[in-house]
């Protein structure tokens, strides 16, 4: 399975608000747009009304901008806050961001600063984050700027805002030059999420032993070191190769009585799948057995060090046994499962395997995918093929789409009129959809 960056693994490790995603590259200045984002969001508004719960659910398998947006616009109408639907937004944030729709991002979050509650800290500190969340740093940081003049009181929250902010953005060098000047700048002592942000700047350029500085520092002041912090740390040591590092801190935390968690855990897990799925076993029965209920995450790693092992029936038996386990599996098991399936020549079962990611939303990438479509052409199983192209593009929205055309080119799959091969596969698309 191929390797992915820090941010990437940790977020699936724990999900934080800290946690950086890779952003789409910088906008086109605001005013160049603005009046295209003014009638785009307007047209967004909806006529119907849906909850919060609701709308997560719906936003987290709507990968449509157009239709994210008016989602979200569904909901946003009926609180008075977006800290109380700050996930829905997030999500919705994403889809407009991997669209390059910037000028429809700043037109959502500028519209909620005219409302008095952009006088209230925690509400403005949201909108700092999902600039973040879109690579907006400049606006991010602009909104932190503006809290003067819309009377909004600055504490170690928004600072801890525009950190988080900085570090979405992947603007990982900024961070401690922030640090440093902000608190000083506006009267704001930083707290134990301050530093775990910095520290996370310093792993997230590749530099942990800075974040061990960081670590003895906190130790120094008295200031918490959080699991979090901990994690973070580890995490870096394990990715740059330092295991001997890693496996000293660890002992070290657990000496000072640091409070570890299934993150940190899963850390541990995920290096040791290099060695087998003996060791991994072992280590989540040791995580079984300090309290701590192994996850999906835990029995990804065990499944992959089977699969790598040359394993596939014991790996299944893992991805089935999932559920008994209290776990229901993510894209990244689909992933790893098809991908391995692929590698032995198993397409049919890997088609199998991709029917269970649709109906539960989890969909994997598009090189996994590919390697699937082009195995069942090899196959001669064509009807599958085109059902699953067709299905794919069901779920995302069109300029997500040319890649696929292209696979359907290469493959002689384009769809032409009255194509048999693919009105076959509509009672597969029924049952794979729901």
């Amino acid at each position: 399975m191929a390797s992915m960056a820090p941010s990437r693994q940790l977020h699936r490790l724990r999900r934080l608000s800290t946690t950086s995603a890779a952003p789409v590259p910088a906008p086109p200045p605001a005013d160049a747009t603005a009046a295209v984002a003014t009638t785009s969001a307007d047209a967004a508004a909806a006529d119907f009304s849906i909850s919060i719960s609701r709308a997560k659910s719906k936003l987290r398998s709507e990968f449509d901008p157009d239709k994210a947006l008016r989602i979200y616009s569904s909901v946003s109408k009926r609180y008075s806050s977006p800290v109380s639907s700050r996930y829905a937004q997030d999500l919705t944030i994403r889809r407009l961001a991997k669209s390059r729709r910037f000028a429809d991002i700043e037109a959502l979050v500028e519209s909620h600063k005219a409302g008095p509650q952009a006088a209230q800290e925690p509400y403005l500190c949201t909108l700092i984050r999902s600039y973040g969340v879109a690579g907006m740093f400049d606006h991010a940081m602009r909104t932190f700027e503006e809290m003067d003049r819309l009377g909004t009181p600055r504490t170690v929250l928004s600072l801890n805002a525009v950190l988080s902010a900085c570090n979405a953005s992947r603007l990982f060098g900024r961070v401690p030059e922030l640090f440093a000047a902000l608190p000083g700048k506006y009267g704001v002592s930083p707290d134990r999420v301050s530093y775990g942000i910095l520290v996370k700047s310093y792993c997230e350029a590749g530099a942990p032993e800075k974040g061990i500085e960081v670590l003895r520092e906190m130790e120094e002041k008295g200031v918490e070191v959080t699991a979090v912090t901990f994690t973070t740390i580890l995490d870096s040591l394990y990715k740059s190769g330092r295991t001997a590092e890693a496996e000293a801190l660890w002992d070290e935390m657990a000496r000072a009585g640091c409070a570890l968690d299934a993150a940190a855990y899963n850390v541990r897990i995920m290096n040791a799948q290099s060695s087998g799925p003996e060791d991994v076993k072992k280590l989540i029965r040791e995580m079984s057995d300090a309290g701590f209920k192994p996850d999906t995450i835990s029995y990804n790693y065990l499944m992959t060090a089977y699969l790598k092992a040359g394993a596939m029936d014991e790996a299944i038996g893992v991805y089935k046994e999932l559920e008994g386990n209290g776990c229901k599996p993510n894209a990244a098991s689909f992933r790893t499962l098809i991908h391995y399936l692929c590698k032995e020549g198993d397409y049919e079962k890997g088609y199998k395997i991709f029917k269970e990611s649709v109906k539960v939303h989890k969909i994997p990438d598009f090189m996994t995918l590919r390697s699937l479509v082009e195995g069942l052409v090899e196959k001669k199983m064509t009807k599958e093929a085109k059902g699953m192209i067709r299905t794919i593009k069901k779920k995302f929205p069109s300029n997500f789409l040319n890649a696929w055309k292209k696979v359907e080119e290469n493959l002689g799959l384009a769809p032409a009129a009255n194509d048999a091969d693919a009105s076959l596969t509509l009672e597969e698309d029924k049952e794979a959809t729901g």
